[in-house]
């Protein structure tokens, strides 16, 4: 299927999506850091890297090149594919996604490529496979690099030939499906495991996109938690549109393992605790520290100090009470009123 080049509209024009602001201390507005050069909803951000990563996007997209995105778990590689297919002249079709490591082993192959009735034990009626779903569309394989050994060569075929049979029918089928890999896992490395074909890394390595981890684009972090704590509040029915600048500052520092997943989670949490108009972090946790190990004592009780400074001072010193620190804690009053007792606090 040839593709042809399908025009950008400006990010404010799609229908559907809303990116709110918040009245964050010393921030910009939140709509004058996205860039609206083309529609990638749900993908926030304006570091040169990840600006880099959507450059790439948009020029294969309107091709029907494989693409191979790799990167850490949690970086958006879905979103990334959701976004080639969408740009693409595929739209209007399918986008199948199959997480090929979370279907068993022994299943994978009917999943991806369907089966007849009574082809094995189990297999009460006949069922069509992801690669004749998405004939016409877009198949979206994660987590390729925990694809079977045995299933591998089958694999190659359908996304080289573009044809295969289902399980139990020696008709071949064939189909027109725009392939998107994805995965965490160095593939080079597993080829010299002999864990995986050296032929398929080639095959599926067409057009490369690695996405950052977001420690390498922290200037899209404040972007990202303006944009998680506007969403999650909507959706909880909160009225948060504070976020001091300590907070943030301490959002922006930490190192995310988990990456924008992780960043997601602490989020909510904190969503979920802050009773006010203000973020608060959750009590005993610091999103300034990497990890437990890394984090020293001192480092979670100056943290846990600061968070229950800030709320103390939203509240205007008031312990408990509606809309007093305790409530805004989501602590008892005397468990707050311990805390402060351990940690030198006074209500002045």
């Amino acid at each position: 299927m040839a593709c042809a080049s399908i025009p950008f509209t400006n990010l404010g024009d799609l229908a559907g999506t809303t990116f709110a602001k918040l009245s964050r201390l010393e921030a910009d507005p939140f709509e004058s850091q996205v860039s609206p050069k083309y529609i990638f909803e749900d993908i926030v951000g304006n570091s040169p890297a990840l600006q880099e990563v959507l450059d790439h996007v948009a020029i294969v997209a309107a091709t029907d090149s494989t693409v191979l995105l790799c990167g850490e778990t949690g970086t958006g590689k879905e979103l990334i594919a959701r976004a080639i297919h969408n740009l693409s002249c595929r739209r209007k079709r399918t986008l199948v996604r199959v997480n090929c490591a979370a279907i068993p082993s022994g299943l994978l192959e009917s999943e991806l490529f369907g089966h007849e009735r009574g082809a094995f034990t189990g297999a009460l009626m006949q069922k069509k496979g992801r690669f004749e779903l998405a004939d016409g569309g877009s198949l979206f394989l994660d987590e390729i690099g925990d694809i079977p050994l045995e299933l591998q060569p089958k694999l190659l075929r359908a996304v080289q030939e573009q044809e295969f049979e289902r399980l139990g029918n020696a008709h071949t089928i064939h189909v027109s499906v725009r392939m998107i890999a994805a995965t965490h896992r160095k593939l080079p490395e597993l080829i010299r495991e002999g864990k995986f074909r050296e032929d398929l890394f080639y095959r599926l390595n067409v057009f490369p996109i690695t996405i950052p981890p977001l420690r390498e684009r922290r200037e899209d972090i404040p972007l990202l938690v303006d944009y998680f704590v506007a969403k999650l509040s909507r959706e909880m029915g909160r009225q948060i549109n504070r976020i001091s600048s300590r907070t943030m500052e301490a959002f922006t520092n930490r190192s995310w393992r988990g990456n924008v997943r992780e960043l997601a989670n602490f989020v909510e949490r904190a969503v979920v605790l802050s009773q006010g108009d203000e973020l608060i972090l959750p009590p005993g946790e610091s999103a300034a520290c990497y990890s437990p190990e890394t984090c020293s004592i001192s480092t979670f009780q100056q943290a846990e100090r600061n968070v229950i400074v800030d709320a103390l001072k939203a509240a205007s010193g008031r312990i408990a009470g509606k809309g007093g620190a305790a409530e805004r804690l989501g602590l008892k009053r005397t468990t707050l009123q311990n805390k402060m007792h351990k940690l030198g606090i006074k209500r002045a």
